[in-house]
């Protein structure tokens, strides 16, 4: 075996380890783990929505209000490291253009983080449209 097959076998091996390392959990447990990270990083109003019983497309809803476009990167880096360290693949993410720093939504499958101003927060109002879904997590509760 040569030394770069060698040094790719350790690699491997290396994040098979660490990707087992990360307990599996049910998808209920991450979207409320995932709405206490944003409230422990200073997302505002952080709210997780249990949407399965009334679509198919996805589980959960993460909210958060954001401060500026500096407090959005900073959540949405939070977010991926959050799924990196977990496995879960980041299906799409999609922000208005950089002039426009009020809405970042991060597609997870089951769950859809929206990172948001309250400007936007409050002119899209998704806890309302959505007010049927119960809420599992809340920052105003904690």
């Amino acid at each position: 075996m040569d030394d770069m097959s060698q040094a790719d076998n350790v690699k491997a091996a290396a994040a098979a380890a660490a990707k087992a390392a990360v307990p599996a959990t049910d998808p209920v447990s991450l979207a409320i783990a995932l709405g206490e990270l944003l409230h422990s990083a200073r997302g505002g109003d952080v709210a997780v929505m249990d949407l399965r019983p009334l679509n198919g497309w996805t589980d959960f809803f993460v909210l958060a209000t954001v401060t500026s476009s500096t407090h959005l990167s900073g959540l949405e880096r939070h977010v991926k490291d959050f799924s990196r360290e977990r496995g879960i693949e980041i299906l799409r993410r999609s922000r208005k253009p950089a002039a426009d720093d009020d809405w970042c939504l991060i597609d997870l499958g089951y769950i859809v983080v929206h990172l948001m101003t309250e400007k936007t927060r409050t002119f899209y109002e998704l806890e309302r449209l959505w007010s049927t879904a119960p809420i599992i997590y809340s920052s105003k509760s904690s």
